[in-house]
């Protein structure tokens, strides 16, 4: 071979060896940047600086065109929105999970929550509050966050009124199973039915009316009280309240002893 071959077929090794190592580096750099999350037990860690931070694999539903993906964890939900209930129309029907649902006990449905997620929800505009376990899926409305069984609904004054702002909280704790089991709900369930309870009767822009009523009230025996306020639209207010009571029930028999007397407009306000 002479010398002009031996040159260029050092020079065609030496251009393919090039080749090769510029197609090798950029082959490795794409991998470097394909992120693929790491599967264990039916887990998918989402970030490795926080290993309780964990999404259970759930398998996603669809209903009226809209796709819904259940979370893994409820701990740390905490949102606001439109809670509604359901009833007859469900009652001794299969519940999202499995069980038998009993309108008359306290259970709630949600949209991508847990199963067996313990919740607590409160009214805005009255305070009242309770704790209810969930065991279905909806409700399927827009806006709305949380659908009450009756059972439940009736505990914070919502069945007439048919919806309510609310704030639901998760009282769920840590993650979930290791082998993918349900997140730990807190052991026990918060004492709704004691605290500090008062009945508004009424809100008024004139202290002569809001003390004729508070005079009215006194004469049943009940201890009263004028707050006065500055509403949302800047006007001044007294409310009118009777209490302090001590439970949920005696704070319900106040109410209905309440509006007997004509004040059907009250409802009960948790401190």
């Amino acid at each position: 071979m002479g010398l002009k071959e031996q040159i260029a077929t050092f020079l065609a090794l030496t251009l393919s060896l090039t080749t090769f190592l510029i197609f090798f580096s950029l082959g490795c750099a794409s991998k470097e940047r394909i992120s693929k999350p790491n599967y264990h037990d039916g887990l998918i860690k989402r970030s490795n600086r926080d290993k309780t931070n964990y999404l259970k694999k759930s398998k996603p539903y669809t209903i009226k065109g809209i796709t819904y993906y259940p979370i893994g964890v409820a701990f740390g939900y905490d949102k606001k929105g439109l809670a509604s209930w359901y009833g007859k129309k469900f009652h001794g029907r299969l519940t999202a999970n499995g069980e038998i649902y009993n309108m008359y006990e306290i259970s709630a449905a949600h949209k991508t929550l847990p199963f067996g997620t313990v919740v607590e929800i409160t009214r805005l505009d009255t305070g009242q509050k309770l704790a209810a376990r969930i065991n279905d899926r909806g409700p399927f409305v827009h806006s709305r966050i949380i659908d009450l069984s009756y059972g439940a609904a009736r505990k914070i004054d919502l069945v007439n009124q048919g919806t309510a702002m609310v704030r639901v909280v998760a009282l769920a704790k840590g993650k979930p199973d290791p082998l993918g089991g349900a997140p730990t709900v807190a052991g026990s369930l918060p004492n709704l039915e004691q605290g500090k309870f008062f009945i508004q009767v009424g809100a008024f822009a004139k202290t002569n009316n809001a003390m004729k009523v508070k005079t009215r009230l006194l004469k049943l025996s009940w201890l009263v009280r004028l707050l006065p306020i500055i509403s949302d639209n800047d006007r001044f207010l007294t409310r009118v309240q009777v209490g302090p009571i001590n439970s949920m029930t005696k704070a319900k028999k106040v109410l209905d002893r309440a509006r007997s007397q004509g004040l059907v407009n009250s409802f009960i306000v948790a401190e």
